[in-house]
């Protein structure tokens, strides 16, 4: 029998406690959930392919997010709008975030085993970058096309920039109403498109190397895999996913918070993950769906519960950054405790193995890597 993950768990109690205090209807908060779905589902499920090389949570997803960032400022300074802007900021943000992605991937490969801790720190890098290009060099070394975004000054874009122009261009197609439930069913479906291609992907050759590389490197070196170029490659798909994310999101909203939609959009997303069931070390489609459902379910109705139990709705703002931290420590600290149980247990018995043994295990592992990666057994 499986047991059933401690995290998702806890997130599940406390969703369904919460509603019950916050006074929601169920219409509300459905529509809520699937709205998030829609803004979120690809920025989570680009955590994916990171995770199945054996980087961790990916929290450099955030510069993706800049990318898509990027091109929409650089759309609206060309003044291209419509869904022929919308075309052209998604052609600028995913070439952008393609070459970031391979850059992101150069520099995890040299900081193995501690891939986690350097994808935090090139998002600062990254925030830090973005917001000196956007706040000094617009009307400085880059000339604006568009003053309708440029402060009074002439430096600096502004904070909030309008996108009323590309505001639902992909929500309305096929919009569907049930009660006072409104579903967008051609976003959801794009989404699950693309959480099929990411499964499938995954049971391709491409994907089983990932795996490879993910459960061991070093073996998987020694069958001839090019471990640099894989991790390299999971990463750019990954920080081109997140940018395709925060396009939909952005877009969804209608306005560009310039120096404030991307914050926190890693940490949110990774704790969605993990409240989905995921580890540092395994994660699955499913997770990210079940994930996103629990943690925004939760994340929704907070401010409510908060104020009907306590009679302050902050206290419940300040619960969504506890559950987001929260989450990451617990799993983190539970994956932990899991491994060092395994290393426990496995070097209690460790003095009744003999080198037969030994060599057979080593030679199963072997055999199973490669049939996994070729497709066919070793002679």
């Amino acid at each position: 029998m499986k047991k059933i993950n401690t995290v998702s768990l806890i997130f599940l109690v406390l969703a369904v406690i919460g509603w019950c205090y916050s006074g929601l209807s169920l219409n509300f908060l459905m529509n809520e959930i699937l709205t998030r779905f829609i803004r979120n589902g690809l920025i989570v499920l680009a955590l994916l392919l990171p995770i199945a090389a054996g980087m961790g949570l990916n929290f450099a997803v955030v510069i993706g997010a800049l990318c898509a960032q990027v091109g929409f400022i650089l759309v609206i300074n060309w003044q291209v709008y419509g869904m022929p802007g919308l075309l052209l900021a998604v052609m600028v943000s995913t070439l952008l975030s393609l070459v970031m992605g391979y850059f992101i991937g150069l520099g995890l490969n040299r900081v193995r085993g501690r891939e986690m801790i350097t994808t935090i720190i090139i998002g600062f890098l990254g925030v830090s970058l973005y917001q000196l290009i956007f706040m000094v060099g617009f009307g400085t070394f880059i000339t604006p096309g568009n003053p309708d975004i440029i402060l009074t000054r002439g430096i600096g874009v502004r904070d909030m920039v309008d996108l009323a122009p590309f505001r639902n261009i992909m929500e309305d197609i096929w919009l569907l109403e049930i009660g006072m439930i409104k579903i967008s069913v051609f976003m959801i479906l794009f989404i699950l498109l693309f959480c099929m291609l990411i499964s499938y992907l995954m049971n391709t050759r491409l994907g089983q190397q990932f795996k490879a590389v993910g459960e061991d490197s070093d073996r998987a070196e020694m069958l001839g895999l090019n471990v640099n170029a894989l991790r390299i490659k999971a990463m750019i798909i990954s920080t081109v996913i997140a940018c395709l994310g925060q396009i939909f999101y952005v877009q969804n909203i209608g306005m560009l918070g310039v120096y404030s939609a991307h914050k926190n959009s890693e940490i949110f997303s990774c704790a969605a993950l993990l409240a989905g069931g995921a580890t540092i070390k395994k994660a699955s489609v499913w997770n990210v769906i079940f994930g996103i459902f629990l943690f925004h379910s939760l994340i929704v109705v907070s401010p409510h519960a908060g104020q009907k139990i306590l009679g302050n709705p902050a206290l419940g703002e300040y619960f969504r950054s506890f559950l987001a931290y929260g989450t990451i420590a617990a799993a983190l600290i539970i994956n932990i405790k899991r491994d060092l149980w395994k290393e426990k247990k496995n070097s209690a018995t460790g003095n009744f193995v003999n080198s037969n043994s030994i060599c057979e295990g080593l030679k199963l592992t072997y055999t199973k890597v490669v049939h996994r990666i070729y497709g066919k057994t070793p002679i």
